[in-house]
């Protein structure tokens, strides 16, 4: 299986790049990973709601010029459906078994996702109600990937 996380803007938090890295090498014997940026738009701190637009729709072009057609988006968005870290396993086990072999998760930037991801995406997950950094949704995720992982395979892995 090949996964991507397709995330707007760098990383520049050391704690950060150190929990990616360890997730990134536990997953390598599970799957493929590769984390894409693309550039983040700079932005003043006061928005109005069509600057707002047009910041993520930019990032949204950049986002979906990483996609190819054959890949199952799966975005991450504050108003997409709550799963357990089960339920999370068994969609990754299902899309293998129906040959999606390419899956990308998107993390939008500060702003959140563009309507154009939303719509390209096959689906759409929610880790919270509450916001998080999008710099440490990157690490949630890998965390979670890796976990489904390993209850796929009936491996030991705390609760």
């Amino acid at each position: 299986m090949n996964i991507s996380i397709i995330t707007v803007g760098k990383l520049k938090e050391k704690y950060l790049k150190q929990g990616i890295a360890e997730y990134t090498k536990r997953l390598s014997a599970y799957a493929k990973v590769q984390i894409i940026e693309v550039a983040d738009e700079k932005a003043p701190e006061e928005l109005s709601p069509t600057e707002m637009e047009q910041i993520k729709t930019k990032e949204g072009e950049r986002i979906l010029a990483k996609l190819s057609p054959d890949t199952h988006v799966i975005a991450l968005a504050i108003e997409g459906s709550m799963k357990t870290s089960e339920e999370l396993a068994r969609q990754l086990d299902q899309l293998a078994t129906y040959g999606k072999s390419k899956i990308a998760f998107i993390i939008g930037g500060s702003l959140g996702l563009s309507q154009d991801i939303i719509q390209r995406a096959d689906d759409t997950l929610s880790f919270s109600k509450m916001t998080f950094p999008h710099q440490l949704m990157r690490l949630i995720l890998l965390e979670q990937v890796y976990r489904s992982f390993r209850i796929n395979r009936g491996e030991p892995y705390h609760k």
